[in-house]
């Protein structure tokens, strides 16, 4: 990005400082995203929404800031420089709007930069997990009095197993025979699977599980810690909508418990860790447990499995779509971490049911 076109952008939001230096943050997959440094006391996060992913940038803006503004009254009560480092801080443009869309028809949004704080891509231990746990659950806990009803859904059917299927089988249409022969094996353990993993869905149309804020994207890497491995605030709020509460513990626990990164091409390094999930279950039904109905609770383990799944199957659908929705380093990229989803899956599935007793009993 154009040095002078991001200090350009910089200075139509309402910060009252000077742009003095940036840098890249790489970990997400969807958006581009610079911390700048500044002449004044804070730091900013600039990101570069993809509206090519986000069709609805206004309802995306709106949501992540009404859902902070939200946050903070119910934590209105914590001293004033904490609440800062709880709560993610958006600031306004100087067209009044909380985004701004440059020349070349992208759109942008400015956060206060959280300092003194540390992410994780991957947990390498049981209070991280703990940890974690709580941060995502009181997040849902929090938020349990929001009305879902009015949030946009930036990304229709986003966790919508049957859509994700429906996007698979046309992937398979278009692929070229070349990666559809690569990806054999993948594609038959994903036809396997079809079935059970269309059950939480079934919940959720049924009504049996209800509708709730949810974050939609709960890798460990979108929670912030502070030195001390306390959790802090949860960030990258940009698919906050509508959804089930399977969504995000499913979600965490992908990234949680696998033992290696999402794109780790050894798969004898991928594996599920039970005693993570165990760490993580526990601190998440400690802040939010009084929030959840019985059958909630019931099937957050296959929530798990279908969350991996999921992601396992978007995935494989980009990679033999040729690489069109998600960053890739090399053209396998998208490959392997299909591959790495679902070896994960079968480490899950060979601990189920201990699984199913850890979560009873806690």
């Amino acid at each position: 990005m154009e040095l002078e076109h991001l200090k350009k952008v910089f200075n139509q939001f309402n910060h009252s400082t000077n742009f003095l230096n940036h840098k890249e943050l790489v970990s997400g997959h969807i958006n581009d995203t610079y911390l700048i440094e500044t002449s004044g006391d804070s730091k900013f996060v600039l990101q570069r929404i993809n509206h090519l992913v986000f069709k609805d940038v206004s309802g995306l803006v709106t949501n992540k800031v009404n859902v902070s503004k939200h946050l903070l009254t119910k934590l209105k009560h914590l001293p004033k420089n904490e609440l800062k480092r709880r709560v993610l801080s958006f600031v306004p443009a100087k067209n009044g709007d909380y985004y701004y869309n440059d020349i070349n028809g992208n759109y942008w949004n400015l956060m206060v930069f959280i300092e003194d704080s540390v992410t994780f891509e991957t947990v390498k231990n049981e209070e991280v997990a703990y940890e974690g746990g709580k941060l995502f659950g009181r997040f849902l806990n929090l938020t349990s009095d929001f009305d879902a009803s009015k949030l946009t859904e930036v990304i229709p059917k986003f966790h919508d197993m049957s859509f994700r299927f429906s996007q698979f089988e046309e992937s398979l249409k278009v692929a070229t025979k070349e990666r559809l022969t690569k990806a054999k094996d993948l594609i038959e353990k994903v036809h396997h699977l079809k079935e059970e993993m269309h059950i939480i869905q079934r919940l959720k149309e049924s009504g049996e599980i209800q509708l709730r804020v949810t974050h939609n994207d709960t890798k460990i890497s979108n929670a912030l810690f502070d030195k001390n491995n306390k959790g802090l605030c949860v960030i990258d709020t940009d698919t906050v909508m509508p959804g089930v509460v399977h969504y995000d513990f499913g979600d965490a626990i992908r990234t949680i418990c696998n033992t290696a990164s999402e794109d780790e091409k050894n798969l004898e390094l991928v594996s599920f860790n039970l005693d993570l999930y165990k760490a993580y279950t526990k601190g998440f039904l400690e802040e939010v447990e009084s929030a959840l109905t019985p059958t909630e609770i019931k099937y957050l383990p296959l929530a798990a499995k279908t969350m991996i799944f999921i992601m396992a199957i978007r995935f494989l659908t980009d990679y033999l779509n040729g690489n069109i929705y998600y960053k890739v380093a090399y053209p396998e990229h998208n490959f392997d971490r299909a591959k790495n989803q679902l070896k994960l899956i079968e480490s899950f599935e060979k601990q189920f049911t201990e699984t199913e007793v850890k979560i009873n009993k806690l």
